[in-house]
């Protein structure tokens, strides 16, 4: 018995010393494309004249060291109802901004971005929204009993096919968690949309709601079509490392390259006034 026991022992070194071989397996990068951040967003009550736009380039998923900030752009927003045209200035960081942009509820504006002698246009509306009427803390709104939720309420207007976007922020944590609502079901009624907090510390308790905990919540119109675009969003995003969900597909937005249409942007261009509130749990 004892003459087999070397070359098994033999044997199984060289197996296990061939588990230390590295495969390089390469994996193949899209083509770099433009990404256009243009939220023009207007909080309820101000005079929105600060805007900002970000220009980036896309980069592969493994490489988090490349400067891709877009530099050196032409960036201007027009109001197709004014013919007022805004031209944001270069601050050489990838943000382009603006003073004096003048949202006017209902008007059309577009986006036109000139990088590396192509165009990139869009065009969106600026969309209302109601006011949040109040904010409310219990323990059964939510789906568990026994934990702190926070809801916010407002009046969806009558007569009037109505979407929205919904920010919830909670100081500390890196993400908003989003929300998307349409009135399909609740035309002209009062809306009310709760949050819960279901997130997992390291060793697998729900870090829940305590006295003291801030959190932000803003309630933003949008457009129909930004209202789809943002639900394939956050449905990819809610739906990452589950594998029962749909596979993950490359979600386009509403930029359009004039001059060569294979060379699309990422990103959208959007128009919405906002309402937020700030609370503090009891």
């Amino acid at each position: 018995m004892k003459k087999f026991i070397k070359p098994f022992l033999f044997l199984a070194l060289i197996v296990l010393a061939s588990c230390d071989d590295v495969i390089d397996v390469e994996v193949p990068n899209a083509a770099q494309r433009l990404v256009v951040e243009a939220s023009l967003d207007s909080q309820k009550g101000t005079m929105g004249n600060n805007q900002t736009i970000k220009l980036s380039t896309s980069t592969p998923y493994f490489n988090t060291s490349i400067n891709n900030t877009v530099t050196g752009a032409s960036v201007k927003v027009t109001n197709i109802n004014s013919s007022v045209e805004y031209i944001f200035t270069d601050q050489n960081d990838g943000t382009y901004t603006i003073s004096n942009f003048v949202p006017v509820i209902n008007d059309t504006y577009t986006l036109e971005v000139i990088y590396n002698d192509e165009v990139y246009t869009a065009s969106e509306t600026m969309i209302a929204v109601p006011a949040i009427n109040r904010v409310e803390q219990s323990l059964e709104g939510g789906f568990d009993d026994e934990v702190l939720d926070v809801t916010i309420f407002w009046d969806d207007p009558e007569g009037e096919e109505n979407f929205y976007f919904i920010k919830f922020y909670e100081e500390g944590d890196l993400f908003p968690s989003l929300e998307d609502w349409s009135d399909e079901f609740s035309n002209g009624n009062e809306m009310e949309e709760f949050f819960e907090n279901d997130k997992e510390d390291d060793d697998g308790n729900i870090t829940e709601f305590l006295p003291g905990d801030v959190v932000d919540i803003s309630l933003y119109g949008i457009s129909e079509r930004y209202y789809n675009f943002l639900q394939l969003l956050i449905e990819q995003y809610d739906s990452g490392g589950d594998p029962f969900s749909s596979t993950p597909a490359e979600i386009r937005g509403n930029c359009i390259n004039t001059t060569n249409s294979d060379n699309y942007a990422f990103g959208y261009f959007r128009l919405a006034e906002f309402d937020t509130v700030n609370y503090t749990f009891e």
